[in-house]
C-alpha cells in the first residue's frame, strides 16, 4: 500500500509545470546528478566514452518536457541534430533517444513529423539510429501511427512497446521486423487500457520479449530485474537465438556492476543516458519506479552536502 501511494505521489508531482519550471534553476539536485549526465553535449560525450571504455554502448537522450510552442520544438529539435553530429564528430558507440512530445507533437503533428524527418536525415548520414520513447497512453497511437509513416522512407528508426498496455502484444505482431525496445511500463495508466498487477505486467513483459524474439525481430530487454535478464538469456540459448539478435539495456546511474558483467559476458548491455537542464519529470518517474530509488536519490543529495 506505501509502495502505491509513493509511486502515485511521484507520478503526480513528475507532471508538475511548477516545479519543473523551478528544477532548472536548483541544477542537478536532490541526487539527479547520479541518473542524469550533466546539462550539455560535452558533458554527455564524456560520460559515453567512459562508459564506452568499460564496455559497454549507449542511447543518450536530450531531456524536455511541456514543449508548448514551436520555438521550443524548434530548439530541441537542432539539440537531437547536435547530439547526433557531436557522437559522430567523437566517435563514441551511442545512438539517439528521443519524445515526439518535445518535438511538437502536441502542437501540431505535422511539425513534429517534419522535425523527425530533420533529424532522421542526419541520423541516417552518419549511419546512427533513432528510438522514439514512447510516452503516456494519450501518445500512445499517434507514435504508432507517425512511426509508420517515417519507416516508408528510413529503416533507422523504431520505438517502445509497453508490456502493461493490454494491446502490447497484438501491437508488437504488428511491428514485426521492427527494432523495438520492451519495457515494463512507468506512467499511471488507467485499468480501461493497462494491466494494474504488478504479477500480470511481468508476465507479459517475459511474454511479449519471447514473441518478439522468436519472430526474429531485434529486440532490446529494458529492464533492471536479473531475473527477467537470466530467463531471457536461458530461453535465447534453448531456442538459439544470436546475441546479435538482441541487448540488454538499463539506465545511466542504476546497477552499474550488473551492467558491467553483462556486456563482460559478450551481451550487448546499452545503457541510457540522459541529459539537459528539463531533467524534473524523468527524475520523478525514476523515483516513482521503486521505493528504492528515494534513499538512493536522499543518499546523492545529502553526500554533496
Amino acid at each position: 500500500m506505501v509502495e502505491k501511494l509513493s509511486k502515485n505521489f511521484f507520478l503526480y508531482m513528475s507532471k508538475n509545470k511548477m516545479l519543473n519550471k523551478g528544477a532548472k534553476k536548483w541544477g542537478l539536485k536532490l541526487g539527479a546528478a547520479q541518473v542524469v549526465a550533466g546539462v550539455s553535449i560535452d558533458s554527455v560525450m564524456k560520460v559515453v566514452k567512459h562508459l564506452n571504455d568499460k564496455g559497454l554502448v549507449c542511447t543518450v537522450d536530450h531531456l524536455g518536457e511541456f514543449v508548448l510552442n514551436k520555438e521550443e520544438a524548434a530548439e530541441s529539435t537542432q539539440v537531437c541534430i547536435d547530439t547526433l553530429e557531436a557522437i559522430s564528430a567523437t566517435g563514441v558507440n551511442c545512438n539517439l533517444s528521443l519524445k515526439l512530445t518535445q518535438l511538437g507533437l502536441d502542437i501540431d503533428r505535422q511539425l513534429c513529423i517534419d522535425n523527425m524527418h530533420r533529424i532522421l536525415k542526419v541520423a541516417k548520414k552518419a549511419n546512427n539510429f533513432v528510438r522514439i520513447d514512447m510516452e503516456d497512453y494519450s501518445h500512445y497511437h499517434q507514435t504508432l501511427e507517425i512511426l509508420e509513416e517515417l519507416r516508408k522512407k528510413y529503416e533507422n528508426v523504431g520505438t517502445v512497446i509497453q508490456a502493461y498496455l493490454y494491446c502490447a502484444a497484438k501491437d508488437l505482431e504488428e511491428l514485426k521486423g521492427i527494432s523495438l525496445r520492451l519495457v515494463k511500463g512507468a506512467y499511471k495508466e488507467s485499468a480501461d487500457v493497462a494491466i494494474q498487477s504488478k504479477e500480470k505486467i511481468d508476465k507479459n513483459y517475459l511474454a511479449i520479449i519471447k514473441q518478439h524474439l522468436l519472430n526474429g525481430s531485434y529486440t532490446a530487454i529494458a529492464t533492471h530485474d536479473h531475473q527477467v535478464i537470466e530467463k531471457v538469456k536461458k530461453f535465447c540459448e534453448k531456442n538459439q537465438i544470436p546475441k546479435s539478435q538482441f541487448e540488454f539495456q538499463m539506465l545511466y546511474g542504476f546497477r552499474t556492476e550488473l551492467q558491467e558483467e553483462i556486456a563482460a559476458e559478450g551481451y550487448t548491455m546499452r545503457v541510457y543516458v540522459p541529459f539537459g537542464e528539463d531533467w524534473y519529470g524523468y527524475f520523478m518517474r525514476r523515483l516513482a519506479e521503486r521505493p528504492q530509488n528515494v534513499s538512493f536519490a536522499l543518499k546523492g543529495f545529502f553526500s554533496k552536502k
